[in-house]
């Protein structure tokens, strides 16, 4: 075969290839989520003369194709797997190290960080109510010693230590208490959150800060309700291969959960089975993201009020068992003043507890100082 027949030959056979594509896009049923992914894809675009002229039609449809391509998740896994091969670590912002998954912190931007712990400050000073900090350090931090040799991620350890001194503000040491335990699985390998034996650790940090004492550890039986977690690190890195988490529950109490996830209250729970049948199986703690959630235990003695993340999801099940009433605020959601709501509520202590990626980069703090 002559040199220029060969170049036709294989000019022929890529274009084949991608037509075969083309039309495998075309018969295939556009998705409308990725489980492997956690996120929503981009569906038909709409055409318009105008998208057309500020570009925004033809980056929609790039997004459209990339989004549909066909066998999009084993394409994203396949990638993943080659770059690991020629010595990538580090995949969308997450680290691969071994058998574990650890988001890398970005250093935060234009001074948000100093922002929130004035917000923090200022909320103290609006209120005769105790009111303390707990910044909860991520693995990046504790597991520091995993991460690939070089690998960049920001100072943890050095903005809780500032954070501590801040005026008027109590602080909770939950990296001491992190610390302490570091060789047990006290994350996730595929999600950015703290495990439940985690969240146990921090709860007995918070129950020093506040002057009571934490129920021993042998005293609250963990059970497996999932081993099948796939988290948010799994989702964003394309790191398809690693084992599944096992997701623990404390044996539940019957206590009185009341969620408003719609402006006014309904019957919740401590543990949501029925969400371990979904991809997102972190939500199971407390049912997931929502504005306000109060818990009621009459065997209980005072009211907490924390102002929180997802990470106090894991964690509230063991504050239950000492106080009256734990009132979980997230302000993501939550628009009225949060001091107010205490005052209202007869509220004896505050806490915000935040996990330092989150703290750092949340902008709904400025609320507290409504």
């Amino acid at each position: 075969m002559t040199a220029h027949a060969y170049s036709r030959l294989t000019a022929a056979l890529f274009c084949l290839f991608l037509g075969g594509l083309l039309a495998w896009h075309i018969l295939l049923p556009d998705r409308e989520r990725s489980e492997a992914e956690n996120r929503t894809l981009a569906q038909t675009p709409s055409f318009s003369w105008a998208g057309l002229r500020d570009g925004s039609f033809t980056r929609s449809v790039e997004e459209y194709f990339a989004d549909q391509f066909p066998l999009r998740d084993q394409w994203t896994g396949l990638k993943a797997r080659t770059e690991q091969a020629l010595g990538k670590r580090e995949f969308h912002g997450v680290y691969l190290c071994g058998d574990a998954l650890i988001s890398k912190v970005e250093p935060p931007r234009e001074g948000l960080e100093e922002k929130n712990l004035s917000y923090i400050a200022r909320l103290a000073e609006r209120t005769d109510i105790p009111v303390y900090l707990g910044l909860i350090p991520s693995a990046a931090e504790i597991w520091r010693d995993r991460l690939p040799e070089g690998a960049e991620s920001w100072d943890q350890t050095a903005f809780i230590s500032r954070a501590a001194e801040a005026e008027g503000v109590e602080p909770v040491d939950f990296q001491t208490a992190l610390a302490a335990h570091g060789g047990e699985p006290i994350y996730y390998r595929t999600d950015h959150h703290w495990t439940t034996l985690g969240a146990y650790y921090g709860y007995t940090a918070l129950m020093e800060a506040l002057g009571r004492d934490p129920r021993p550890r042998a005293e609250l039986p963990l059970i497996t309700a999932s081993e099948a977690f796939q988290g948010t690190l799994y989702s964003q890195s394309g790191v398809h291969w690693l084992e599944p988490d096992t997701i623990e529950f404390r044996t539940a109490d019957a206590f009185e959960v009341t969620s408003w996830r719609n402006g006014t209250p309904e019957p919740g729970t401590l543990y949501d089975w029925s969400r371990l049948e979904t991809k997102d199986k972190y939500s199971a703690f407390l049912g997931g993201n929502q504005p306000l959630c109060v818990i009621r235990n009459p065997e209980g003695t005072g009211k907490l009020l924390l102002l929180r993340d997802s990470y106090s999801d894991a964690l509230a099940p063991f504050l239950a068992l000492h106080f009256e009433e734990v009132h979980l605020m997230d302000l993501r959601y939550y628009r009225r003043s949060a001091a107010q709501y205490a005052e209202e509520n007869g509220i004896d202590s505050i806490a915000a507890v935040y996990s330092v990626p989150n703290f750092i980069t949340d902008s709904n703090l400025v609320f507290l100082v409504q």
